[in-house]
């Protein structure tokens, strides 16, 4: 069976190198920055955002635990505000909506904060770079994120951003997500 959280970290490999800037817009428990921290490495640079003190605690004592390198910038704020915090194009993003794991499920990423993100996002993107979006619509803000998401992405300019859905289609109420690409440099 395909793991969907696996496959966009493949997808991000493909574009995110050594030195580069990269964006974790939902912290939780800090996998994902994890994942980003690695791939930059020494060189590069992280920024991760959440809303709830206990995600950055977790955060911190992971990237510890795992031996990432002193490159992550751990932000409690919501990533509607990213762009307050990131001044230079980023290689790749990572959202995955939703809630915190082991968190109080009655706080989620909404609508209204996730779209302002989102936009931000997109347009910190750098040429030959990637988002990913995973989408958990087996809730009813999770289900109204991804459809207001889809409308969104499916009104980017093809010539700049190529948008994509990945979903199990037999399971609609399975996680799925949106891979954001932009275009490599013509020459």
């Amino acid at each position: 069976m395909i793991d969907l959280l696996s496959l966009h970290k493949q997808f991000i490999l493909t574009h995110l190198r050594a030195g580069d800037v990269a964006a974790d817009f939902t912290m939780g428990n800090g996998h994902d920055t994890e994942f980003l921290s690695k791939t930059v490495g020494p060189s590069g640079r992280v920024y991760a955002f959440d809303i709830q003190p206990q995600a950055l605690e977790s955060t911190a004592a992971h990237l510890r635990q795992t031996g990432c390198p002193d490159n992550c910038s751990l932000i409690l704020d919501s990533h509607s505000n990213a762009g307050s915090y990131i001044k230079e194009k980023i290689r790749a993003g990572m959202f995955n909506l939703g809630w915190l794991p082991g968190g109080d499920k009655s706080i989620t990423t909404m609508r209204e904060t996730t779209m302002p993100a989102i936009e931000t996002a997109v347009g910190l993107l750098d040429e030959d770079s990637v988002l990913t979006v995973a989408v958990y619509p087996g809730h009813p803000e999770g289900d109204a994120e991804g459809r207001m998401l889809a409308e969104y992405f499916s009104g980017l300019s093809r010539y700049r951003i190529c948008a994509t859905k990945i979903a199990i289609v037999n399971s609609p109420a399975s996680p799925y997500f949106f891979l954001i690409e932009t275009r490599a440099p013509r020459g």
